[in-house]
C-alpha cells in the first residue's frame, strides 16, 4: 500500500509541472525572463520554449495519474521521470562544459535535479513494494 507522502509528493509535483508547462506555453517570454539561468541558455526560442513546455505538462499528467492510482499508472510516473531526468542530464553535461558549473548546478537544483529525484524515488518505492501493474 503506497504512503500518503507518496500522493502528496506526486500531486504536488503534478502541480508545479503543469504549472511551468502551461507558463511555458501561454506566457513563454515572461517564463523565460522570470526562470533563473534561463536566459544565459541563448536568446528567447517560442517554439522550444513551447516544445518543452508541452513535455513538462505531460510529465505533470503523469505524476498526477500517478497520484491517483499508483499500480496502473506507474508506466505513466516512469514515462515522467524519464523525461525529467534527461533533462537534468542535459544540465549536467552543460554544467561540466561550463567555467560556472557548479554554481549552475546549485541554481538548477530545486526546478531541475528536485523534480527528477522525486520522481525516481517515487518509481523505486512503488518497484520495490511490487504493486500489481493493473488493479
Amino acid at each position: 500500500m503506497r504512503r500518503a507522502s507518496e500522493i502528496i509528493l506526486g500531486a504536488a509535483l503534478a502541480v508545479l509541472l503543469v504549472g511551468n508547462g502551461a507558463a511555458m506555453l501561454f506566457a513563454g517570454s515572461w517564463w523565460y525572463g522570470a526562470v533563473p539561468g534561463v536566459t544565459e541558455t541563448g536568446p528567447f526560442n517560442p517554439h522550444f520554449v513551447k516544445d518543452v513546455g508541452a513535455a513538462y505538462v505531460v510529465a505533470g499528467v503523469g505524476f498526477a495519474a500517478f497520484a491517483w492510482r499508483p499500480g496502473p499508472m506507474l508506466p505513466a510516473l516512469a514515462a515522467a521521470t524519464g523525461f525529467l531526468s534527461l533533462h537534468a542530464l542535459v544540465h549536467v553535461a552543460d554544467a561540466i562544459a561550463s567555467p560556472n558549473g557548479v554554481a549552475d548546478i546549485i541554481r538548477d537544483f530545486p526546478g531541475v535535479f528536485v523534480p527528477a529525484l522525486v520522481g525516481l524515488g517515487l518509481c523505486a518505492a512503488s518497484i520495490r513494494r511490487k504493486e500489481p501493474a493493473y488493479a
